[in-house]
């Protein structure tokens, strides 16, 4: 799914209408339709309803859901906010009038001064149409306190396409309690980037996109940075595998992980390349590591490195042209261990996907960063990526930096979190759509490394297994958590879910 930004998004439904030969007010409708059928879905009509509508289209949208929800048997009281008087766009006043004439027996308000706002508590359904997205500045005087009332009231709130007060764009800087605490937000076609951030979402709540059949080969034709991975984006780029084929067609995958006392980093990470599909896995760890992975992983093959406990300069030189190499699994951050993955990047040239120690060692010489070959996949979590390109005060913030020192780097950043976002240096991210809570658990981050290695042996671009690895990944989890709940979910168990995960996406290909 492409994920746009305001402006791109008013863009295409202007050339939609143009197009289509649809009006705005058709268009209106359409937005209507689904939010009023998904409060249908999910509500009784007996359930007391305050729609909210401002005095833009939001409010229009808002101004037509309550004409349908009327006719749908709700009981909707209407508070159109029109302060100072003709502030209504022309769409907003045709649905006010529409309203007026199709349910005349609605209770409804048109305010055009002081505003007493109706008691509202934690039985109420609120609609807020008062501004979504058509908002440029901060809310301020009178709206500013009504927002801050629904807030404070506990009903239950449903924002029609943006919460109002929010910006769905990128924009640092709001202030949370001046914009709507929406329970559900419907947005209008497509998610907004906003939505994405940790920050926001208590604002967001649940969200869900409400189609309105804006013209495709338009949507197709507006660039944008931001997409959102599906599941049928995901089997799309999966290969099938031919019936005379052997190990020998699915690559060699390297990792290099794994030091006293972590090596069951390297068991799951093996695990991970295993189960995602790789010809053949070979573990790299030091001397103690070798009755560890024997008997833990025996389809994998182990190198043991010169020192027992730790990895060392001169050690970490690949026997053999691996397809694929992933290092960092608990390697540790010893200074000796340091020496040893600067000497290791400065002799490589070839991608390679560098996780958790080997960032963290990055972090601790930042000269390595210019060592990391080009196109490369790291993977860090919020603190791994703050330590290696400093603090970010929000997920926004974090996310705009990760933009930058991808292309500046010319490598792959997948920013792993609830929407982990993999971050291209082309300045493109995707946004994964899988995971669960339960994937909050030691190890977690392991078994993605070792997939996308497992991917990248067989041959897939480093973005690309990023981007697959990602959502297999997420998808293990939630598999794992149907059994195991969002508290009793391991790291070994979404190991052991990969494959499952790869099976239901290849069903029906």
């Amino acid at each position: 799914m492409r994920i746009f930004n305001t402006e791109d998004i008013r863009a295409i439904d202007r050339r939609t209408m143009e197009t289509d030969g649809v009006s705005s007010l058709e268009l209106i409708d359409r937005v209507a339709q689904g939010v009023a059928s998904e409060i249908a879905a999910r509500w009784r009509p007996t359930k007391p309803v305050v729609v909210f509508a401002g005095p833009g289209n939001n409010g229009a949208d808002a101004l037509a859901v309550a004409r349908i929800l009327a006719v749908m048997g709700f009981s909707p009281s209407v508070y159109l906010l029109n302060i100072g008087g003709n502030k209504l766009s022309r769409d907003c006043r045709d649905c006010r009038d529409r309203l007026i004439a199709e349910a005349p027996g609605i209770q409804f308000k048109e305010e055009t001064g002081n505003f007493a706002a109706p008691e509202l508590n934690s039985s109420y359904l609120v609609v807020d149409g008062l501004f979504g997205s058509g908002l440029n500045n901060p809310l301020a005087g009178g709206f500013m306190l009504l927002v801050r009332y629904i807030n404070e009231s506990g009903a239950t709130v449903v924002s029609i396409d943006v919460p109002s007060g929010m910006n769905g764009d990128l924009c640092a800087d709001s202030v949370n309690r001046n914009i709507v605490h929406a329970s559900l937000t419907l947005t209008v076609q497509f998610p907004r980037p906003a939505f994405f951030m940790k920050e926001n979402a208590e604002l967001v709540g649940e969200w869900k996109a409400i189609d309105i059949n804006l013209n495709h080969d338009v949507i197709r034709s507006t660039p944008t940075i931001f997409h959102l991975v599906e599941g049928h984006e995901v089997k799309s780029l999966l290969r099938r595998r031919n019936n005379f084929s052997s190990k020998a067609d699915y690559g060699s995958a390297l990792l290099v992980a794994g030091s006293y006392g972590m090596m069951g980093a390297a068991v799951l990470a093996a695990k991970g390349a295993l189960r995602a599909g790789a010809g053949k896995v070979t573990v790299q760890a030091p001397m103690c590591g070798y009755e560890v992975m024997q008997s833990s992983v025996p389809e994998a093959m182990f190198v043991a490195d010169t020192d027992r406990n730790k990895l060392v300069p001169g050690a970490m030189k690949p026997e053999h042209d691996y397809s694929a190499i992933g290092v960092g699994c608990g390697i540790g951050t010893h200074e000796i261990t340091i020496n040893a993955l600067e000497q290791f990047l400065q002799s490589r040239t070839r991608p390679l996907v560098l996780d958790a120690d080997a960032l963290n060692c990055i972090a601790r010489r930042q000269t390595m960063l210019s060592d990391i070959p080009v196109l490369s996949v790291i993977t860090p979590h919020v603190g791994e990526f703050d330590r290696l390109f400093g603090e970010s005060p929000t997920d926004e913030a974090r996310l705009l930096k990760a933009i930058d020192v991808a292309h500046y780097h010319n490598i792959t950043i997948l920013l792993k979190g609830h929407y982990t976002a993999l971050v291209r240096p082309d300045y493109k991210v995707y946004f994964n759509s899988t995971g669960t809570p339960a994937m909050a658990t030691p190890g977690s981050g392991d078994v993605l490394t070792g997939i996308i290695t497992g991917l990248m042996a067989q041959g897939y671009k480093p973005e690309v297994s990023a981007l697959i690895g990602a959502y297999i990944h997420g998808l293990a989890g939630e598999i794992a958590a149907e059994t195991h709940g969002d508290y009793g979910v391991t790291a070994g168990d979404i190991a052991a879910n990969v494959g499952v995960a790869i099976k239901t996406l290849m069903k029906n290909k």
